[in-house]
């Protein structure tokens, strides 16, 4: 098992596989540690479900209290049939039984079912786009307490009317976000998480400087969410998608995106960026981290 450390820093955004936020003023009873582990793409091609399983001892090796997912949990349901969606459903449901700890899921793109064209689906179907996930996993978005931290795991998927995915907070679900927001208060320490980020720099180093991100990328109203956030004492977003790992920091709050347990689709390393996930360590009012690459190797298993 590696982990990676500080490598780089640049003034608000930090590029890196990083453990960049100092624990202290915690007391013993109110610290404790989870795993981020987004976009596995579970499979039973390209030995997904060897390396995924592989991921998982190392995730009980390091004993967390719970488990968080990022999203595309699975490989695809988007444009397959209802046979392959399901089987893929219940190979990840058999996987994540060998957890020592709780699991809370994020609803990603790739878990929408039959949504393509292709698929000949009906959207009277009773699992057609997010039922599919809701009946298997999670609804999907909801809150959580552990110890003294609020957890806020949101969907930032939408459907728009060419039955193509693009990135954002529903209305509905906005009003649910003020509404929890304000149940929590102002003190309390709270993480988010959801699939597509709220806040990336990814374009700008995986394709050019000058380019931004497309609204299949990142969550087209973002900054309304940002800033129904930044009124609380939000430490934390956790986001997947990219592939892509960053810690960005932003009027107090780190947009943490966390690579991926597949990285470049179980075909090796993106972006120099090993398979792996996030360990994330609290105490009190603050947190650490580190990225840790779990040792699977895509020569010696395919």
């Amino acid at each position: 098992m590696k982990i990676y450390f500080p490598w780089i820093f640049l003034f608000l955004f930090f590029a890196s596989c990083s453990r960049n936020t100092t624990i202290k003023n915690g007391n013993n009873s109110e610290c404790f540690s989870f795993v981020f582990m987004t976009d596995i793409h579970l499979q039973p091609e390209k030995n997904a479900t060897t390396g995924f399983l592989q991921a998982i001892d190392s995730v009980n090796s390091l004993n967390p209290d719970f488990v968080l997912t990022g999203g595309d949990n699975i490989m695809d349901a988007l444009g397959q049939s209802y046979d392959r969606s399901d089987s893929l459903y219940n190979l990840y449901d058999s996987c994540i039984k060998n957890l020592q700890m709780p699991v809370y899921s994020c609803i990603g793109n790739h878990e929408l079912f039959g949504i393509y064209d292709s698929t000949g689906m009906y959207t009277t179907h009773p699992e057609y786009a997010k039922n599919m996930y809701e009946n298997r996993l999670h609804k999907r978005y909801y809150s959580f307490d552990h110890k003294n931290w609020h957890f806020i795991v949101l969907d930032g998927i939408k459907i728009n009317d060419d039955n193509h995915y693009y990135g954002c907070i529903d209305t509905c679900q906005t009003e649910w976000l003020k509404n929890d927001l304000i149940k929590v208060g102002k003190d309390r320490p709270i993480a988010v998480s959801t699939h597509f980020p709220l806040l990336s720099v990814g374009s700008q180093i995986m394709k050019n400087p000058t380019q931004g991100m497309k609204g299949d990328q990142i969550i087209t109203n973002a900054n309304e969410i940002r800033k129904i956030l930044e009124a609380y004492n939000v430490k934390l977003v956790l986001q997947g998608h990219l592939h892509f790992l960053e810690d960005i920091q932003y009027n107090g709050i780190h947009y943490i995106t966390g690579g991926a347990v597949c990285a470049q689709w179980w075909n090796g390393p993106r972006f120099g960026m090993e398979e792996g996930f996030v360990q994330i360590k609290a105490c009190g009012n603050n947190f650490s981290w580190e990225y840790i690459d779990f040792g699977w190797n895509v020569e010696s298993n395919n």
